[in-house]
């Protein structure tokens, strides 16, 4: 069972996750609200290792110790006191895209939906860490969540660390709102980790403990769980950086389009630190691969056009694009986007292959036909 209320009624079902596995739930983002510039809570995908553990506001707290001068214990009202940020970020589970592999990886059969992006509020832990004093020999951060079961025949609470320069990040939040809201319950609640530009496996929700550590964390989901593996073409280790991506939400898979008339091709890029796109690139090919249906000529639309990027609404957050495209030619055709930031990333035609399917990001595509 969901753990939560499912809304009912007229248009439901565009705001309403799609059920990916019922025990623990996950569910990805329905194609309508990823059209939107940010994404409605409700409708938000969710990545639940363990089910949901139930915590008020009122019986919350974070312990903040390790290797620290003045270990810390603070509860949900003296943390919202303080002076919080916000910012919109791009979250993506970093197996998003994983049935696009081939073969495919073990792990959720994810579509290409798991991600979506939100306007969060919160405190930077770095203001708690200060208060508690990190000792000059820490290297990491490990942060957990309330969350726990058995991987891998033991138990295990869900932990991931992070580098003492991204923990400590001014913009590295410990989220009590999303969209103007208080987190929801699958969402985090009370309080979660937000760390922009990283694949969602940082942002540990349910949030109840940080502790620094003067030797690197070696727990299931840090070492074993969540790294790229067998890669191929991606250096090994664990899962960090958001790599480049770029997606179509209009016009709809297998939308009918009239000849001569012109129609507009939209979606989202994204890049991981911090690093904003730089360009968005379409194709329309059809299916011998070749032309993209406008003009005359054998070689006509063989090359990539690029999009009109809009303005981003911030470092972390995605970037809306759109290209004006007039098809002369009828039949089916398979539009193609593919973002480049500015370190000169750039999405590759196919998805990279690893052992646990994480890091997807092929160049996006949308069959349509051409009447």
């Amino acid at each position: 069972m969901t753990p939560w209320p499912i809304p009912s009624g007229p248009g439901a079902t565009a705001w309403t996750p799609e059920q990916v596995t019922a025990d623990p739930y996950n569910a990805q983002t329905p194609a309508a609200a990823l059209a939107e510039p940010v994404t409605p809570v409700g409708a938000f995908f969710v990545r639940d290792h363990f089910g949901t553990p139930r915590t008020t506001p009122s019986r919350w707290r974070l312990r903040v110790g390790g290797a620290v001068a003045a270990p810390l214990d603070i509860g949900y009202e003296e943390l919202a006191a303080l002076q919080r940020r916000e910012l919109d970020v791009v979250l993506e589970c970093a197996g998003n895209g994983r049935s696009l592999m081939t073969p495919r990886p073990p792990g959720l059969p994810w579509g290409q939906r798991a991600v979506g992006c939100a306007h969060f509020a919160g405190v930077p832990f770095r203001a708690l860490a200060a208060r508690a004093g990190i000792e000059p020999g820490a290297v990491e951060v490990v942060f957990a969540g309330a969350d726990s079961g058995t991987v891998h025949g033991l138990p295990t609470a869900f932990e991931r660390s992070l580098p003492l320069e991204a923990a400590l990040h001014p913009d590295t939040l410990l989220a009590t709102h999303m969209n103007g809201e208080p987190l929801a319950p699958e969402h985090g609640a009370p309080v979660r980790l937000v760390v922009p530009g990283r694949y969602a496996v940082a942002d540990v929700k349910w949030l109840v403990e940080a502790r620094a550590v003067t030797e690197p964390f070696t727990g299931v989901f840090q070492a074993e769980e969540y790294v790229y593996a067998a890669s191929r073409g991606i250096p090994e280790g664990p899962v960090t950086t958001v790599r480049i991506k770029s997606h179509i939400t209009e016009p709809e898979p297998d939308a009918a389009i009239r000849r001569g008339h012109e129609a507009v091709v939209r979606g989202h890029a994204w890049s991981g630190g911090g690093v904003p796109v730089r360009r968005v690139e379409v194709r329309a090919e059809n299916e011998e691969g070749e032309g993209n249906g406008e003009g005359e000529g054998e070689d006509c639309g063989r090359e990539w056009h690029d999009a009109v990027l809009e303005p981003s609404a911030g470092p972390y957050g995605w970037t809306g694009w759109s290209y004006r495209w007039t098809p002369q030619r009828p039949g089916p055709y398979r539009l193609l986007s593919r973002a480049t930031d500015a370190l000169g990333d750039t999405q590759p035609p196919r998805a990279p292959w690893n052992a646990h399917g994480y890091g997807c990001n092929p160049v996006a595509s949308v069959e349509v036909v051409v009447v």
